[in-house]
């Protein structure tokens, strides 16, 4: 059984703040929904580090909606469906397709995002496992840094909002299965703080940082996901984590992420020969679902005895390639390469969680008052392997539908902080002594060996090994972030490596070499839950995950 807090705590004793909505997380998803919660209610922001440290700012490609003329819902349904590999939860990918392109054009319209056009025309571009030209962009590949931007500008000023940034969002606090606010700690001083709010929205991303190979940035160790699993909410699907086939080979973490976006205008795989590796793979060839792509290149990889391929971007002209790519034109030039004249050096990296806090289709977890947006949730829209640039959608059509739920049940809450209960939680801790940088670094490293793309019984049990000698961390006391991040790294570890052993099969993010094809048995969600027992987890058909809905808000 996992500690229910990883502090303790009594609630009379700390620095209070009363809000009506505590939103944790400032990538597209938190942002989305603190912008319009503040509009009505009194919300707090609370962000790990500064405003703009998040995956959403790095997010090259763009964003993907069925926005083209020759192009449709139905059409962008069947392709996220297909990248999915069976562990879609239809009703959900319904909603993100419909849905999106009004989001698109509240972002144009009302939030004063610039997306670049053509003769007055959304310039859209292709994308592995897209069918059409779907995938809007800004300022060439900086569409995340554009939205975010355009979203801060918006919010700033707001005088319902309280940003606070350089605060940990440590544990969501509960009362009988009921959200009460959140523990967060000041970074900056080491003071623990007790946000008092009737509802909590989950915004903090993905967990990259569990690989010592990722293109997420420092801050992504799955805090949410960890945090709600504590509270009471279920997790799913944890083992598709999915590997991004090209991530720039050169030392420094994060790795840059080359956008798909660049195949999409005619960049194409190679091997040290300059022999094309994806062609006769798959009918889209380079354009191919990420998992087809990643597992090909691994298997050439292996074969040659080589540790990075090549993206041969060179048949782009260098004007075209400068104006539509200039973060990554840059980016590459300043590490010594020309990618106008020579190819460039790529391997996958670990790059986005399509499992997460399971949620229904209003965002709603659980645990009555706490929601869940964007990366960090499990909508049952990715499945087995999220299609390229859904995820930028995927946070602003939940986080649209998460406010429409709360602007509904705050209203009725507005007696809670009266009623709220003297909560204290003490559990005795043990000093454990560990060099914490050294221990995130081996469990990088370990994860980065053992629960890689391609995977099997023996690797996921080595894992498993060094989890089992560490796993007493869980119950030790620290009193800074970099603790609890590791403690939030080692419990989301042991979910992955649990649920890669449970997954006989290989599914889309998930291949075991030594069960290499798809199996109908597991057409099934692994979801998880801490209780009274300790962590338990059960097999659930696709279509029973999130579309049945978390009743909760009637229940008062």
């Amino acid at each position: 059984m996992i500690p229910r807090y990883l502090v303790n705590f009594d609630l009379e004793e700390l620095p209070t703040m009363d809000c009506d909505l505590v939103v944790v997380g400032s990538g597209v998803a938190g942002l989305s929904t603190a912008l319009r919660a503040a509009r009505r209610f009194r919300v707090a922001l609370v962000t790990k580090t500064t405003l703009t440290a998040t995956a959403t700012k790095f997010a090259q490609g763009g964003i993907a909606s069925a926005l083209g003329a020759d192009d449709s819902p139905e059409l962008h349904f069947r392709d996220t469906v297909e990248a999915g590999k069976g562990l879609c939860e239809e009703d959900a990918v319904w909603v993100l397709v419909r849905e999106g392109p009004r989001r698109i054009t509240e972002l144009i319209e009302e939030v004063g995002a610039h997306f670049d056009t053509t003769d007055g025309h959304l310039d859209l571009t292709m994308e592995g496992g897209h069918s059409r030209r779907r995938v809007a962009h800004a300022q060439g590949d900086a569409t995340g840094s554009e939205i975010e931007a355009c979203l801060i500008r918006r919010l700033i000023y707001n005088k319902r909002l309280q940003i606070l940034e350089d605060y940990f969002a440590v544990d969501v606090v509960t009362h009988e299965d009921r959200c009460l606010g959140l523990l967060a700690m000041d970074t900056d001083t080491g003071t623990l703080h007790y946000l008092r709010a009737p509802a909590v929205v989950l915004a903090t991303g993905g967990m990259g940082q569990l690989y010592s190979v990722t293109t997420n940035p420092e801050i992504c160790t799955g805090d949410g996901v960890a945090m709600a699993l504590r509270a009471g909410a279920e997790v799913a699907d944890v083992e598709f984590l999915q590997f991004h086939p090209t991530a720039l080979h050169i030392p420094e973490n994060p790795r840059w992420l080359i956008s798909e976006a660049l195949r999409g205008e005619g960049a194409v795989l190679v091997d040290h020969r300059g022999r094309r590796i994806m062609r006769g793979v798959h009918p889209l060839e380079d354009l191919a679902p990420r998992d087809v792509v990643v597992n090909e290149m691994v298997r050439v990889m292996r074969e040659l005895d080589r540790d990075h391929l090549f993206l041969d971007a060179t048949g782009i002209p260098a004007e075209t390639l400068k104006a539509r790519f200039p973060s990554i034109y840059r980016h590459c030039l300043e590490a010594g390469l020309d990618i106008t004249q020579s190819p460039i050096p790529v391997s996958p990296a670990a790059h986005y969680m399509s499992g997460g806090v399971v949620t229904d289709l209003r965002g709603r977890t659980k645990v009555a008052g706490l929601y869940a947006c964007g990366e960090v949730a499990c909508t049952g829209v990715h499945g087995a392997n999220r299609l390229a640039s859904n995820s930028l959608l995927e946070g602003l059509v939940f986080s649209w539908r998460i406010m429409e739920d709360l602007e509904v049940t705050l209203a009725r809450r507005e007696d809670l902080h009266s009623r709220v209960p003297s909560i204290g939680y003490r559990r005795k801790r043990h000093h454990v002594p560990v060099d914490i940088a050294l221990l995130r670094r081996s469990l990088q490293q370990a994860m980065q060996d053992g629960v890689g793309f391609r995977r099997s019984r023996e690797s996921l049990t080595e894992a498993a090994r060094f989890l089992g000698k560490n796993r007493r961390v869980l119950d030790a006391s620290y009193l800074s972030p970099a603790g609890f991040e590791v403690q939030n790294m080692i419990l989301l570890a042991g979910l992955m490596v649990r649920a890669a052993l449970l997954r006989k099969e290989s599914r889309g993010c998930h291949f075991r070499v030594d069960f290499p094809g798809e199996a109908e048995f597991w057409r099934r969600h692994i979801v998880f839950r801490e209780g009274e027992d300790g962590l338990s987890w059960e097999l659930r058909p696709v279509g029973s995950l999130t579309g049945s809905g978390y009743p909760w808000w009637e229940e008062d």
